[in-house]
């Protein structure tokens, strides 16, 4: 009873002193929970737990890049073994101006270049290694990647890390290597000192370390003290082998980093963590207090943190340490981390990396995307136009702030980041001098001050005489982008629902997105319902799950007809799937002020009742019935042979009068050109019909469509195919349709 009163008594006194500016207690990166504190005096300290400026630095950069690049981009692998030769290497050309130019466009604040992978291979001019960059052939092993592109960053202001990969393949698979060697921990000055090559720097320090951990601080201090200011050391937990029982001494690391480059961050360890996955997810809720049970100024080893809720109140009261960690929603605008081939290695698109932008950077953390450059040293040219329109849209949406004539609190609206307001009643109200319309609503608290402390909020506009309700969140923390419908108001009204204490803000803004209709696609599943969605583009490495046209494009509809008619506002609205038994749809998405493009599909007998007779042969996972499953990424295809066919059961007679054929697209073999179509009225006898041709179908890949001469009424058809596309044997099909007059 004692320690609650005197705690009360403590919590008052600096209250009376402090609640002008809402600091209840001293803030701190680190605060250690003791067992008699209860579970309010937690959630106290967890409203006081704050940033560092190096990392409130690293949230203001809010997009930066990363960049994997080296033997792999040469051998098309996405982890080498080690052993691999530095000819390999085989580098001609390098334009680092131009990568720097394209992530400037993108509006891109840093990058972090992959300096050593685990393959131990070192794009540097290192002392302590000759399995780099000095033993290939690129300008006769004196160039230096890292120093081109310092200087680089340099002339397009960008800030500059360094990827260096704890594992090291080489170094554990050579005979002299220096990972998992058995060493003996012994007392090592750092830096090693190499005859004919001495550092300007002339900082030493003393560890007690073994082989590895020497090389590895030997390499750090080249990298932190002969290219510039380094602004983040990035750390990956990948281990893909180990030797020796090796272990790594980050808190030598550790020391060594904060002394030479005392401005960066650490990705991986105490500074920034994993968001848990590499695909561009993201949490609703990114609370940046994170619950530790040992301290984590004292860790050596920090463990991946891929729950789902990890700073709720449930997970803090658990806590023995609360400790600022925010996180980098770290992914790759390719399907891979270094780059393959412009051809089968697809790009994200430009609403994708917008949506994951938006989700990140308005979820309280940082997007950190690579950008893997080609064998010729550059940047892919799909690369660089995805990142310049994702940077045009970035400033199209956010770089003017329609609130800047609002009447409100001016903490709020002015442009300094160190003035805020804190909530008295939980709520602000702006007023602008005359309606605006809007999409995006952005809230920033005064983190590095008052550190992350709403829980839930709401933002309301003024319509006819009464507040609505236009979107609700979770936290805020450094950045809450709010996206919705747009709304025209001239009163927007911003409420806190559930706080930790006392929240305070530090800027409001709102912004208009101009929404670009999406285009659309048609489909019906085998039970013939009827399905039309935005177009989903092709990118399948580590998908996200996220519906992008939906997160981005708030407001929009889609209407469609069945009778072949061009859609217009006043046609059917789309909500939900539909059965459609056959015949042609037509469908298109309406915004405020714009029409996309029509979209059209003709759909023939409903496959649900289908059934296979006979097929000549078929390949294992390409069976002959994924040739009508209604699923096109699926294909039939046959076994090596002259001629292939496939026979159908419809389920009833139907009167035919075409059909269409859409050939798979995983490679460009089993196109069937031409063939022939044979019909039976017992499945055993067949008549031959009508003859089929279809052109370029390894160029152009696409559903093609076949009108009978006449409607034939059957319920037993075949397909049998009589040339192959290429020159190829085998025949495939992905989806066979049959159109009903």
């Amino acid at each position: 009873m004692k320690t609650i009163i005197l705690c009360l008594l403590t919590v008052l006194t600096i209250s009376s002193c402090s609640q002008s500016n809402g600091v209840l207690i001293e803030t701190s990166n680190t605060f250690k929970i003791s067992s008699t504190n209860s579970k309010d005096s937690i959630i106290l300290k967890a409203a006081h737990v704050v940033p560092t400026k190096n990392q409130y630095e690293a949230l203001k950069n809010e997009f930066i890049a990363f960049i994997h690049f080296g033997p792999n981009t040469f051998t098309r692998m996405e982890w080498g073994n080690g052993k691999e030769n530095p000819s390999i290497f085989n580098l001609q050309n390098l334009d680092t101006d131009q990568w720097c130019k394209a992530m400037k466009a993108a509006n891109m604040k840093m990058v972090i270049f992959t300096v050593k992978h685990h393959d131990g291979f070192v794009l540097w001019q290192s002392r302590y290694t000759k399995q780099g960059i000095m033993s290939s052939p690129f300008k006769e092993g004196k160039g230096d990647v890292l120093k081109e592109l310092a200087a680089s960053c340099k002339k397009y202001d960008l800030k500059l890390g360094v990827y260096l990969s704890p594992a090291d393949l080489y170094q554990i698979e050579s005979k002299d290597g220096l990972y998992g060697n058995g060493s003996s921990y012994s007392n090592r000055t750092i830096p090693t000192q190499v005859k004919g090559r001495p550092f300007k720097n002339k900082t030493t320090f003393k560890f007690k370390v073994d082989d590895y951990n020497e090389y590895f601080l030997n390499q750090l201090f080249e990298l932190l003290t002969e290219y510039g200011p380094i602004h983040e050391v990035w750390f990956d937990g990948a281990n893909p082998k180990s030797k020796g029982n090796q272990k790594y001494n980050y808190l030598a690391w550790k020391e060594l980093i904060t002394t030479l480059a005392p401005k960066a961050v650490v990705f991986g360890k105490q500074d920034i963590r994993w968001c848990g996955n590499e695909s561009g997810g993201t949490r609703a809720s990114e609370w940046n207090i994170i619950p530790y049970q040992t301290n984590p100024k004292t860790m050596n080893s920090f463990s991946d943190i891929t729950a789902d809720d990890i700073g709720s109140r449930e997970k803090l009261y658990a806590a023995k340490f609360l400790h600022y960690q925010q996180t980098e929603i770290n992914t790759s605008i390719r399907e891979g981390w270094f780059y393959r081939d412009d051809k089968n290695q697809k790009v994200r698109s430009v609403d994708d990396v917008f949506d994951i932008y938006e989700r990140s950077v308005g979820g309280n953390a940082t997007l950190l995307l690579n950008i893997p450059p080609n064998r010729e040293g550059k940047f892919s040219p799909t690369d660089v136009q995805v990142l310049e329109n994702v940077g045009k849209l970035i400033k199209e949406t956010y770089s003017k702030d329609l609130l800047e004539d609002a009447k409100g609190p001016v903490e709020v609206l002015d442009e300094d980041e160190a003035s805020y307001k804190l909530l008295t009643n939980s709520s602000i109200t702006i007023t602008t001098p005359e309606p605006i319309t809007i999409n995006r609503f952005v809230i920033q608290e005064a983190i590095l001050t008052h550190s992350e402390r709403i829980e839930k909020h709401v933002l309301e506009a003024w319509f006819v005489n009464d507040w609505k309700e236009i979107a609700t969140a979770t936290n805020v923390g450094y950045k809450r982008i709010l996206r919705f419908q747009e709304v025209t108001s001239n009163k927007f009204r911003f409420r806190v629902l559930e706080s930790r204490s006392q929240p305070a803000i530090t800027k409001i803004s709102a912004h208009y997105y101009k929404t670009r209709p999406p285009q659309l696609t048609i489909e019906r599943d085998l039970n013939g319902m009827l399905h039309i969605q935005t177009k989903k583009h092709d990118f399948r490495w580590k998908p996200h799950g996220e519906d992008i046209s939906k997160n981005i494009n708030s407001g929009v509809e889609i209407r469609y007809t069945l009778d072949g008619s061009a859609p217009t506002k006043e046609s059917e609205l789309y909500n939900e799937p539909l059965f459609l038994k056959y015949g042609e749809v037509k469908a298109a998405v309406f915004t405020k002020n714009d029409t996309g493009s029509i979209a059209s599909s003709v759909f023939g007998v409903v496959k649900k009742d289908w059934k296979l007779v006979d097929v000549d042969s078929e390949k294992r996972q390409h069976e002959a019935v994924k040739a009508f499953d209604s699923d096109t990424d699926s294909y039939w295809s046959s076994n090596t042979a002259n001629t292939h066919h496939l026979s159908l059961d419809l389920g009833k007679e139907n009167n035919l009068m075409g059909f269409s054929y859409t050939p798979q697209i995983e490679n460009s073999k089993g196109m069937i050109e031409s063939g022939i179509l044979k019909i039976s009225s017992n499945g055993k006898s067949w008549t031959v019909f009508e003859h089929f041709e279809f052109g370029n179908l390894i160029n152009d890949p696409t559903k093609r469509t076949h009108y009978f001469k006449k409607a034939i009424k059957t319920r037993y058809i075949k397909i049998e195919s009589t040339r192959i596309a290429g020159g190829n044997k085998n025949a495939a099909i992905a989806e066979i349709d049959f159109l009903v007059q």
